[in-house]
């Protein structure tokens, strides 16, 4: 009895595992492919397009005949999406997100990189800085046209505001009459170095042969899925959009389109110091007091803190005004240059400069001096704020130094006056008691 028990116990407890295994790995694989909130909760089933012209989702001509429309099963089901065989899209109207590379051209028109860019529906693989087009299409899936029309229909974009190497993207289709009423599918955006998406904000559009004939802009409201997104329509956006009709299979289809920005999270800092030119090391501090015409040297730390390289990093530095950039000051100190190397390109305050690429935890010191000068400083005291910039990909961060400058020149002028008009007022005040006590000395020896 007792060993029936073991056994009993150890039966369950390997079901228990193999569902918790289910749980936490199969579940996630299928939580990102396509979905819909029918009452099974397995999704909604496929038809070929041969089925629903056989009276799958409603009545049709070749199903019931040329009385069909009199029948209990017309106009049929409003449904979304379930198509198997579509040639619109090559495949399954279920996996109806997809995306591709995209650019723009001088004249402000978007397109994808060659003519025969290819759709991706599951997986893409980003680059920085590149711009992608996401595409939902929308299809209703009843034979019978204007009989059968979807009512309420919206639709909408996830797209995630975090940094991760894999961020999925989904589109969502609703409809209050239709069965199911919502639809999902996603794309995942990939790369080995960890990124975040920017929406291009305006970028929102319809495409259909109705009023979105050559593009209807839509609202940004697109990409808010929690409020439920937006209106769309074929004649307006009104949310009604009719089935196909036979044999115009793909005459009301509808494209929504947006466009991302793909900006890798580099892992890097940046640090500023200041001294005055020919300190010491203890001396580079985040403030220096200096005085007109004192020089004052910069030093620009760059560290890649990620655990992968970094290539083409950009180091640039926007000098306030009463600071003059040192012609030819530039040196850099890094792995190749363990002593210091001059900068040959001698335009970090111009156009900033490119130092190479570095693995983790490399780093790169950038030294120059400037002067202090008087364009346009103020009475009394004033801070020159310098910013160094550091640039991997599209990434940029900066850090600041300051220069404390007290201009006291008018004061010196105006007190160098002021004793200036005492002094020649104290001599006339000498002279005229001076004269005085002479003219009453004379007028008393008469």
């Amino acid at each position: 009895m007792n060993m029936r028990r073991i056994i009993k116990f150890f039966f369950l407890s390997a079901i228990c595992y193999i569902i918790m295994f289910i749980s936490v790995f199969i579940y996630p694989i299928t939580a990102l492919a396509w979905g819909d909130n029918s009452e099974n909760g397995r999704g909604r089933p496929s038809y070929t397009t041969e089925e629903i012209d056989n009276g799958a989702l409603g009545a049709t001509l070749q199903s019931d005949g040329e009385n069909y429309k009199d029948g209990d099963n017309y106009p049929g089901q409003i449904i979304f999406n379930s198509i198997s065989d579509n040639k619109s899209i090559g495949g399954s109207e279920k996996n109806f997100v997809a995306a591709r590379e995209c650019f723009q051209r001088e004249d402000g028109s978007w397109e994808g990189v060659t003519e025969d860019t290819i759709w991706s529906n599951d997986d893409i693989t980003v680059e920085d800085g590149n711009y992608y087009i996401i595409r939902l299409y929308i299809r209703m899936n009843n034979p019978n046209g204007w009989d059968a029309v979807a009512r309420d229909t919206h639709v909408s974009f996830s797209i995630p505001s975090t940094s991760a190497s894999q961020i999925q993207v989904n589109g969502f289709i609703d409809s209050s009459n239709a069965t199911p009423s919502e639809y999902w599918d996603g794309i995942n955006f990939n790369s080995e170095t960890p990124f975040h998406l920017e929406y291009v904000y305006g970028s929102a559009l319809l495409e259909n042969n109705g009023i979105g004939l050559g593009g209807l802009p839509l609202s940004d409201d697109i990409v808010k899925a929690k409020s439920g997104g937006v209106l769309i329509g074929y004649d307006e956006l009104d949310g009604r959009i009719p089935g196909y009709n036979i044999p115009d299979y793909y005459k009301y289809d509808n494209y929504v389109s947006i466009k991302v920005k793909v900006v890798f999270d580099y892992e890097f800092t940046v640090e500023q110091k200041v001294r005055l030119a020919g300190g010491d090391k203890e001396d580079w501090a985040d403030t220096v007091d200096a005085k007109i015409g004192d020089q004052v040297e910069f030093r620009i730390l760059y560290t890649n803190t990620s655990d992968k390289s970094q290539t083409g990093v950009a180091i640039k530095d926007i000098l306030p005004s009463n600071l003059k950039y040192v012609a030819g000051s530039s040196v850099i100190k890094n792995f190749n240059h363990p002593n210091g190397a001059k900068i040959v390109q001698d335009s970090l305050v111009d156009n900033g400069i490119r130092i190479g690429n570095y693995s983790k935890d490399a780093n790169a010191y950038i030294y120059f001096t400037a002067e202090v000068v008087d364009e346009s400083l103020d009475q009394g005291l004033n801070v020159l704020t310098n910013w160094s910039q550091a640039g991997v990909g599209d990434v940029t961060i900066q850090d600041s130094a300051e220069v404390w400058v007290q201009n006291d020149k008018k004061y010196k002028i105006i007190l160098t006056a002021h004793i200036a008009v005492i002094l020649i007022c104290f001599t006339i005040f000498i002279i005229t008691i001076c004269k005085t006590i002479k003219r009453h000395k004379a007028t008393q020896r008469k």
